[in-house]
């Protein structure tokens, strides 16, 4: 099992940053991908950024050039920069590992932007 921890939401006004992170523990030896999923009011779960173990990422359209995800395997960190935030941005964000086959999930942290 691993288990997954995120922090740094919160709320912020529009056009601000946030720093969102995730640690992991347990099993954590066989990560690959690790990655950060947001779910809005009344939307399905979607991704938002990706990273391989080689450090490839993977962006959503609608996050190009305003997050940056990073993850430092010495530590079993994975963080995820939110620059230039938008209220469409609201969502609850959450971590996601794969190991071998199966995905864990973090609980989620909530982002609130207003305009």
């Amino acid at each position: 099992q691993v288990q997954l921890v995120e922090s740094g939401g919160g709320l912020v006004q529009a056009g601000g940053s946030l720093r969102l992170s995730c640690a992991a523990s347990g099993s954590i030896l066989g990560i690959n991908s690790m990655g950060w999923y947001r779910q809005g009011p009344g939307k399905q779960r979607e991704l938002v950024a990706e990273i391989g173990i080689d450090g490839r990422t993977n962006y959503a359209d609608y996050v190009k050039g305003r997050f940056t995800i990073s993850r430092d395997n010495a530590k079993n960190t994975l963080s995820l920069q939110m620059n230039g935030l938008k209220p469409e941005d609201t969502a609850v964000y959450y971590c996601k590992v794969r190991r071998g086959w199966v995905n864990y999930w973090g609980q989620g942290t909530q982002v609130t932007v207003s305009s």
